[in-house]
């Protein structure tokens, strides 16, 4: 057989091993919180993979969520006592059942999804008893650097700092 007639013969052979109608995209797993066509769905989405990697219990209802400015997000930190540092991108007012989400926030982005899942993480806890507020921090972190971890990601926190701040010291702390 000629080479051109070959080449044909191949041709056809892999012509017919190809599908004919285009076929699904395979999800990615765990990557359906980037379908989430509003806060309450992507809520929801978060919720149930806390229920799976959480020792909390799921809140009997969902938070408020809404966004603020680096300004207003900085006002109510200072006036709560939080010792966070750097830029802070979330806030969770446990008396308010209120997460602040810090613009711009983009429901697309992995890092800014795992900033609602850590408030809702404090959501959850505030049915426990913490010895102090920042004790809620390191495990909050610890979860938000799961969800980012399946992701292919880091988180982006000073571990140092969390755990100091989670031993609940006093900061200042001189003899008489």
């Amino acid at each position: 057989m000629s080479s051109i007639c070959s080449a044909v013969v191949l041709a056809t052979v892999l012509l017919a091993m190809c599908p004919t109608q285009p076929q699904a995209e395979v999800p990615i797993p765990g990557a359906e919180w980037r379908n989430a066509q509003n806060m309450h769905a992507l809520t929801a989405i978060l919720d149930d993979w806390l229920d799976v990697n959480s020792a909390w219990d799921r809140s009997n209802s969902f938070p408020r969520v809404r966004f603020v400015s680096e300004w207003e997000a900085t006002s109510r930190k200072v006036l709560s006592g939080s010792f966070q540092r750097g830029r802070l991108r979330g806030l969770y007012d446990a008396e308010r059942a209120e997460i602040m989400l810090v613009r711009p926030w983009n429901p697309r982005s992995a890092k800014d999804v795992s900033v609602l899942l850590h408030e809702l993480a404090h959501h959850r806890q505030t049915a426990y008893h913490w010895y102090c507020p920042a004790a809620q921090e390191l495990p909050a972190y610890r979860i938000q650097e799961a969800w980012l971890a399946e992701r292919g990601m880091q988180a982006d926190v000073n571990w140092l700092a969390v755990v100091l701040d989670a031993g609940c010291t006093p900061r200042d702390i001189h003899p008489d």
